[in-house]
Formats: structure tokens, sequence, C-alpha cells
């Protein structure tokens, strides 16, 4: 499952496919050249579609308004603590040159948890990441994440890191195994990123985890004006939701 989450990385990239259908198009220009560059524009005309935003938004807007952005006040007192997914840190090569966490797009999975641990001096805080690359750097989610949060001066005494997992589905299963009975007989919050979130409770409750969604990190608003249109950001909106239903996908499949 672990490679095939890479995989997903790849081919959910719009240009991924758009540069294999120009490469197919290039091969096709000496036999066939009116085909190739119907081929080519066609695929020019593609890509500047792909800019508008309010395309990939739709998709993302799906699985982020699948749960409310908060629990009701009164029932949060009656939770044990918050389990923290990873996916909000960038490349730990400019923390071994630098000494500071990167944090990344999704910055909120880490930093709403800390303002949530003053607020409730009773809760614990799990979080789950580890080394979540083909190609290992040697340093995972969990020891950025224990520096982050000593950094913010949380009580580290509160907190447990789990640096083993490298999908979401290995989230699920380590903490499990960490909490033992404590996940199944006492409720959690489950912090991720908001489009995660449907994925993520799907897996938790496999396990037999009692877990309470907590989204974060929402990239999209009621609604998205379909005039709004920016190439690069529109591109990884695209990337990030077909990811997510393809996973969802595989997951049911796999479950």
């Amino acid at each position: 499952m672990f490679v095939v989450s890479k995989l997903l990385s790849a081919i959910t990239q719009p240009l991924f496919w758009l540069a294999l259908w120009w490469l197919l198009a290039l091969l096709l220009l000496g036999k066939k050249p009116r085909a190739a560059k119907r081929m080519l524009w066609s695929g020019l005309v593609l890509l500047g579609v792909l800019g508008f935003q309010a395309l990939p938004d739709a998709l993302l807007r799906a699985l982020e308004h699948r749960y409310p952005a908060q629990p009701m006040a009164a029932a949060l007192e009656q939770h044990a603590g918050m389990l923290v997914l990873g996916g909000a840190v960038e490349h730990p090569a400019s923390w071994q040159a630098h000494g500071q966490v990167p944090l990344g797009q999704s910055a909120e999975r880490m930093t709403v948890p800390v303002g949530l641990m003053r607020q409730h001096p009773q809760w614990q805080l799990v979080f789950s990441g580890g080394e979540g690359r083909l190609l290992a750097t040697g340093i995972t989610e969990g020891q950025l994440a224990q520096q982050f949060y000593a950094e913010q001066g949380v009580d580290m005494a509160r907190v447990q890191i789990e640096q083993g997992a490298r999908t979401t589905r290995e989230n699920a299963l380590r903490v499990a195994q960490t909490l033992g009975e404590r996940c199944s007989q006492q409720p959690w919050l489950l912090v991720t990123s908001a489009w995660h979130m449907p994925r993520s409770v799907a897996e938790f409750e496999a396990v037999g985890c009692k877990v309470t969604p907590y989204p974060v990190d929402f990239r999209t608003g009621t609604h998205t004006a379909w005039y709004r249109y920016h190439m690069a950001d529109s591109l990884q909106r695209w990337q990030v939701a077909l990811h997510e239903w393809l996973g969802q996908l595989a997951y049911a499949l796999t479950r």
C-alpha cells in the first residue's frame, strides 16, 4: 500500500498525463502530422482549462464539507485528547541545514493542536508520522513534530510520538497499537486536513478507534468564482483532489 500511495502521487498530477500526451503527439508527428498537431493543440487547450480553480475546488469541496469544522464545545470536554496525523512538514533538508521545522501548506495540522492543548490541560496529544518518502531521508515527521511542539511550549509529558507510519492506513494501525484499548474505549479528536478527513475517519473506525473529526487546513470556501484563474495553484489542487478520491477508492477495495 505504501508503494501504491507513492505511485498515486505521480499519476494524479495532470502535467504527468499531459506530458505523455504530448510525447505521443511528437512520436506521431512524422507519420500522422495532422493528428499529431491536433493532439498538441488539444493538450495546450486542456492545460489552459486546468488553470480554472473552480473545477478542482468542486472536487475538494465535496470532501471538505463532509464533517463540521468543529465539534460542539460541550462534546470536546469528554475527549481524552487528539490524534494528529502527519503531512504538514516539508522536506527535512532545510531542517538539517538550519534547525528550523519546515511547515508546509498543511501547517494547521501542527499548529491548531497547540492552541487546543492549552485550552484543554487534561488532554493528551498523539502524533503519528514516519518517513513517508520512497527515497528515505532518515528523518521522520515524528522527530520534527517533537521539536516543533517543544518549541511551542507544549508540555511534552502529554505528548506521545508515533514515528513509524508512512500512510493513512498505517497511521490508524499504529495509533491503535500505541493506545491499545484506550483507542476504542475513550473518544479522541482526529486532527488532519479537511480533504483528508473522510479517508482518515474510515481507516480509524476500521481498526476500532473511537474518533471525532476535527478538520483543519481547508482549501475551499462555500463557492469558487468561475473566473478565478491561477495555473500553479489549480494544478496543485487538481493533484490533491484526484489523489484523495483515488486513495479512497483504493483503500475501499483493499479494506
